[in-house]
């Protein structure tokens, strides 16, 4: 794995989830927790599961695997002829989606609100609140569309090794949905009432087209040129289709959670989804800038290190990988539950969007931290099943995590009547039991991954979390005690202070206990410094 690589898809990556975090504190201040926030957000489920399937999920592992082992094994232009059956194919079939979920959009919002129907559920039918939804699931499925085709530019570049653009290809997502959705918004309402999320909508699809075309410079750079090809009985569609079946559902278990959890949100109350939804982002961030950054690197190496079977570089490789985010994710973990408050207020509370708002927000968020690092874990473990051609594995097991996912919500919220706060907790345990299972599988398969290293890092970044944590604990008492009357500039100073001085202490106790991750990391900054 490459370090240099590594940090060029951490930085663009983290470009790309600060970006989505300042579209989501567009949103908070515009319409807080709103029953049209919740409208929208719950309207962008069934788009944004299908982008995070195959952007970061399904069709890019797949097609990665395939692409990189017929670059080693045949050559550049049998590879392109792959990847020009594929770009057809997908153009095709995902068109018709797209057509089929603009006619069916109907159907599809009343399955998202069908909990909000149940004699037990805390909201009420809206007919309103379901026409805005109906309206805009029809404008935003074309996005569907185009980020399939920008999940196969993706996977190019990346087995080009290329990973700096296909990482930053979110950013323009991000600024063209903010922009585009703003300017329409406001054009179609200026007091930024019900319709204008409409415009956000539109703002949506002109996302998804920024986030393709923005690939185009770099994959001409490397020698890709497009021309239709409809021979699609060939052995590496075949190949890319038989691994995408089971990755469909094994790769996207987290984010059908997600919907699943907004479903039942809905029915919970008003606010319910927007809450969960400003929790994920916050969760997302650290999940992106080194869970998929880390995969991303990895994917293209244990392909090729399982062409011809696992060889010995697989499982180190593997094994660096999970050891790598193990040491970024858990001070990213313990940060997030301890400074819930204080970072949902610095970035979300003003305007529509108040201190009730935050509270709950927070919850979530404290929630969802629990399973911060399987979350992360698996988005170096699932490909790896991909790499060597034992796809139903990770299928397998996601079929019993949604099971355990559903059971898990319909107890706290209709059993136990239990806040949103339960939904994201479901998520975070459906997670750590979906990683434990692949990661027990996996032994089986390759053999032991440095099973002793892992739990020895894990006791030594232990020690290390535990004073950090105790850092976040003091800067709670002295210096958030009161956010309601602070200041947006003195919270997000005061947030600053924090984290550099527990992000100091955790590199520094890791270093006094020999981490060989921390180690390597001080290097690379110190490296970039000196340039």
């Amino acid at each position: 794995m490459s370090a240099k690589a590594t940090w060029k898809v951490s930085a663009a990556v983290m470009a790309s989830r600060v970006l989505g975090l300042v579209r989501d504190m567009m949103f908070a201040a515009l319409f807080g927790g709103s029953k049209w926030m919740d409208c929208f957000n719950l309207a962008f489920r069934i788009p944004n599961l299908l982008r995070d399937m195959f952007a970061e999920g399904a069709l890019s592992q797949a097609f990665v695997t395939t692409f990189s082992k017929k670059l080693k094994s045949e050559g550049e232009e049998s590879a392109w002829a792959l990847a020009n059956k594929m770009m057809t194919l997908a153009a095709v079939f995902m068109s018709l989606v797209t057509l089929v979920g603009v006619l069916a959009a109907p159907w599809i919002v009343a399955l998202l609100t069908s909990f909000s129907h149940s004699g037990t559920a805390a909201r009420s039918y809206d007919p309103q609140e379901i026409a805005l939804m109906v309206t805009m699931v029809r404008v935003m499925y074309p996005f569907i569309l185009l980020v399939s085709l920008a999940a196969l530019v993706m996977g190019m570049l990346n087995a080009k090794n290329v990973f700096g653009m296909p990482a930053l290809s979110s950013c323009f997502f991000n600024i063209g949905s903010m922009i585009g959705g703003a300017a329409v918004g406001y054009w179609m309402d200026p007091a930024w009432g019900p319709r204008s999320l409409i415009g956000f909508s539109i703002g949506v699809v002109i996302g998804g087209l920024a986030q393709l075309a923005c690939q185009f410079p770099a994959l001409k750079s490397v020698g890709y040129r497009f021309l239709a090809d409809f021979q699609w009985r060939d052995p590496g569609v075949r190949q890319i289709l038989r691994l995408m079946g089971p990755a469909v559902i094994s790769s996207s278990v987290v984010q059908i959670n997600v919907v699943v959890n907004s479903m039942f949100a809905y029915g919970v109350g008003e606010g319910a989804v927007s809450w969960l939804s400003y929790a994920f982002r916050l969760m997302q961030l650290p999940i992106g800038v080194f869970g998929v950054a880390v995969a991303t690197v990895t994917l293209p190496a244990l392909s090729r290190a399982a062409v011809g079977g696992i060889s010995e570089e697989f499982r180190p490789t593997l094994a660096r990988g999970l050891r790598l985010v193990a040491f970024l994710v858990i001070p990213s973990a313990i940060g997030l539950a301890l400074l819930a408050e204080p970072i949902v207020s610095a970035l979300f509370e003003r305007h529509k969007f108040g201190a009730y708002d935050r509270l709950q927000t927070a919850a979530a968020l404290r929630a969802y931290g629990y399973g911060l690092v399987f979350y992360a874990w698996l988005k170096v473990l699932q490909p790896a099943f991909y790499a060597i051609d034992k796809r139903w594995y990770p299928m397998f097991v996601s079929f019993l995590a949604l099971g355990l996912n559903l059971g898990f919500n319909y107890l706290f919220v209709f059993v136990l009547h239990r806040g949103h706060e339960s939904l994201a907790l479901t998520t975070s345990i459906t997670a750590a039991v979906n990683f434990l299972l692949l990661f027990l599988a996996m032994r089986k398969l390759a053999g032991d991954m440095g099973t002793g290293e892992l739990l020895i890092l894990l006791g030594k970044l232990a020690v290390a979390g535990t004073v950090m944590g105790g850092v976040c604990l003091l800067a709670n008492h002295f210096l958030f005690a009161d956010l309601t009357h602070t200041l947006v500039v003195t919270k997000l100073a005061g947030l600053g202070v924090t984290i550099a001085i527990a992000a100091g202490v955790y590199f520094a106790i890791s270093k006094l206990l020999r981490v060989a991750e921390a180690e390597d990391a001080l290097a690379m900054v110190m490296r970039k410094l000196r340039k």
